[in-house]
């Protein structure tokens, strides 16, 4: 074995060796379902706003996006200037509002507060659904996309191990579940936010770190700059059409960017109104006084990423005279061209971090889905916390183990899978999501319309698009939009109960007083 294959197994050692270690340190404080689902909702403002980066953002940013900006330049940067300005508006417009109201909603069926702890059951409660049916599709829903997404990040992953280790994609993906699922199963939500701490800044830093070597070696700004415009003009245009031709190796300019794409870019946006790992992220924080500090943190941390992310792509066209066979692959590539094998060990660890980051936290969400929104709502309303939290253990593995087969037979690249499952989830809960926040007259049927609609019209799109109409316009658009339309056709065959009125009005009350204090639990 070669030595820096021996160095690069003994930095991934140490980094999955430091990840399961933390999920030993907090398994004694997850003893009930509350505790691995929300961790008691006692997050501070740093690791509330980290841990919702790295949960976000996983091998997308560092292998999606940079191989995106790669194969046609600035023009894909439309999705980060989307995805910014989303994550801000989730932050300041959605946190507060979800933090207060799934804590005070009142239950449906005991007529209590309910400290709702999933998605699926404060919607329930938020409508006072006693058909159960909104908990029922929106629980579906959360777990057929999460297959989905943890499947992009299982990808992700075996195309690293690949890169690094030469091994095939089976035990690859074999490897990194059994290290994701044994730190979440011991430790829960706590176990997954701190990990995700620990990743975040893992990330953050791998991307700083390679742009200023590889800029250095070209010689300064300058010399990026001339090495991507040699290549093509179009490539530097936030306007301007340009394509990697796999068949000559050559990127050629096509026409000017058309409204489709750049709206089909910033629609991407809108996806993080609807995504239960991140919004869990919202719920969790300790009080609502914490949000703002916590989204600067986060804001900041995704605003600099990204651009990190893309200037990445933009060094690959710069750096490499051949075009990469895989374009996903162009920060691996960096790494192992600029540094010495110690470094790239730990520059490669980082790719790891973004891909178990999200893993983790997506498998959590699933498996609460299952066990809150399935178990107990539908087969044992009187299960024990602590059945519950053995229950949500053994979810985890069998969604797991379902998303790996997913990821090993199916047949796309970690964009597609994450652009499928961040359209449906966007789609299918952000406009009920939003409009349930804050349109006191909303009802279960608008809410039950919107969900269904939105969700299957995110999927339908993409194959009568492919199929028939051509338009090139992402799911998240007309899934959006059909969803709002549905919730304002059907929202009248519901009914606003005193309840709802008064669920309401409270939230918005103690809102305007600034948000109630927070449990006096242990900050982590």
């Amino acid at each position: 074995m070669e030595d820096s294959s021996i160095g690069s197994i003994v930095i991934f050692g140490v980094y999955l060796a430091g990840m399961v270690g933390i999920g030993l340190w907090v398994y004694k404080r997850t003893v009930s379902q509350a505790d691995f689902v929300l961790g008691g909702r006692s997050l501070n403002s740093w690791v509330s706003g980290l841990s919702a980066n790295a949960s976000d953002f996983s091998g997308w940013l560092l292998l999606g996006l940079p191989g995106a900006i790669y194969v046609s330049g600035l023009g894909e940067a439309w999705i980060a200037v989307g995805l910014a300005s989303g994550f801000a508006g989730s932050w300041l417009i959605i946190a507060p509002r979800l933090r207060v109201y799934t804590e005070r909603v009142t239950d449906s069926r005991t007529g209590a507060e309910s400290d709702s702890l999933t998605l699926s059951s404060f919607l329930e409660n938020r409508f006072n659904d006693r058909t159960r049916l909104l908990r029922a599709v929106s629980a579906i829903l959360i777990i057929v996309f999460y297959f989905f997404y943890v499947a992009s990040g299982l990808v992700a992953m075996a195309s690293l191990f690949d890169m690094v280790f030469g091994l095939d994609p089976a035990p690859a993906i074999a490897i990194g579940v059994a290290i994701v699922v044994l730190y979440t199963v011991l430790g829960g939500f706590l176990a997954v936010s701190y990990t995700d701490v620990v990743q975040a800044m893992m990330m953050w830093l791998a991307l700083l770190v390679v742009p200023i070597m590889a800029i250095s070696a070209l010689g300064g700004f300058a010399g990026l700059t001339d090495g991507v415009t040699d290549k093509a003009e179009g490539l530097m245009s936030a306007f301007g059409g340009t394509s990697l031709d796999a068949d000559t190796g050559a990127w050629i300019t096509t026409e000017t960017l058309g409204a489709v794409v750049i709206v089909s870019g910033l629609a991407w946006g809108f996806g993080y109104f609807g995504q239960p790992h991140i919004l869990a992220r919202y719920m969790g924080i300790r009080s609502v006084k914490d949000i703002p500090k916590a989204a600067g943190i986060s804001v900041v941390w995704a605003v600099t990423a990204m651009i990190l992310a893309v200037l990445v792509g933009f060094i690959g066209i710069a750096y490499f005279d051949t075009p990469l066979g895989d374009p996903e692959q162009v920060f691996p590539s960096l790494i192992a061209s600029l540094t010495n094998p110690l470094v790239a060990g730990v520059l490669l660890a980082a790719i790891l971090a973004a891909v178990m980051s999200t893993a983790d936290s997506q498998l959590l969400v699933a498996a609460s889905a299952l066990t809150e929104d399935g178990y107990k709502a539908f087969v044992d309303e009187k299960a024990s916390p602590r059945s519950l939290l053995w229950i949500s253990r053994g979810t985890v593995v069998a969604v797991a183990i379902i998303a790996a087969l997913v990821a090993l037979y199916g047949n796309s690249s970690v964009m597609d899978l994450v652009g499928y499952a961040w359209a449906g989830f966007g789609a299918g809960f952000g406009p009920v999501l939003l409009l349930a926040l804050f349109w006191k007259r909303m009802t279960w049927a608008g809410a039950l319309a919107g969900m269904i609609v939105g969700g299957s019209s995110a999927i339908l799109w993409d194959i009568l698009d492919s199929a028939y109409l051509g338009t090139g316009l992402y799911a998240m658009v007309p899934a959006v939009a059909l969803s709002f339309l549905s919730i304002l056709l059907f929202n009248g065959l519901g009914k606003v109960s005193e309840q709802m009125e008064a669920d309401f009005d409270r939230v918005e009350a103690e809102l305007k007083s600034g948000g109630h204090d927070e449990k006096p639990t242990a900050a982590v």
